[in-house]
């Protein structure tokens, strides 16, 4: 029965996966009809590849949102100089990051709580 539920962890994992991915494209359509400029950085036809595996996805999304909230970062910066005077771009921005931080942060405790699960198999 214990494989039952691990079956269910992975399966939920990838679920959760799949809602960060939606997000994440939501997130970008907002900011092409933002006319904000794309990050070169993200490829997410790369992530989603059967042919990649579940490390090749994990890196890539965890680029992903080092990019995102790099580009924050500077969105702010640029405010902060008086670079970028469209507040609601940067507030975006960081809205953005901050969606990806805690989904990132949602997937790596579906990951640890899979881990634990796996560990006490053995018990």
């Amino acid at each position: 029965m214990s494989g039952v539920g691990s079956t269910s962890s992975v399966h939920q994992i990838m679920a959760l996966r799949q809602d960060v991915m939606s997000r994440n494209q939501a997130l970008q359509d907002v900011r092409a009809a933002t006319g904000s400029p794309a990050s070169g950085a993200q490829s997410p036809g790369n992530a989603t590849g059967p042919a990649g595996g579940f490390a090749d996805a994990l890196t890539g999304a965890l680029q992903t949102v080092s990019g995102v909230q790099r580009r924050s970062g500077e969105m702010q910066a640029a405010y902060e100089r008086g670079e970028v005077t469209d507040i609601a771009k940067v507030m975006l921005a960081r809205q953005e990051a901050g969606v990806a931080f805690e989904a990132t942060l949602q997937v790596r405790n579906k990951l640890l709580s899979a881990y634990q699960d796996i560990m006490r198999m053995g018990s």
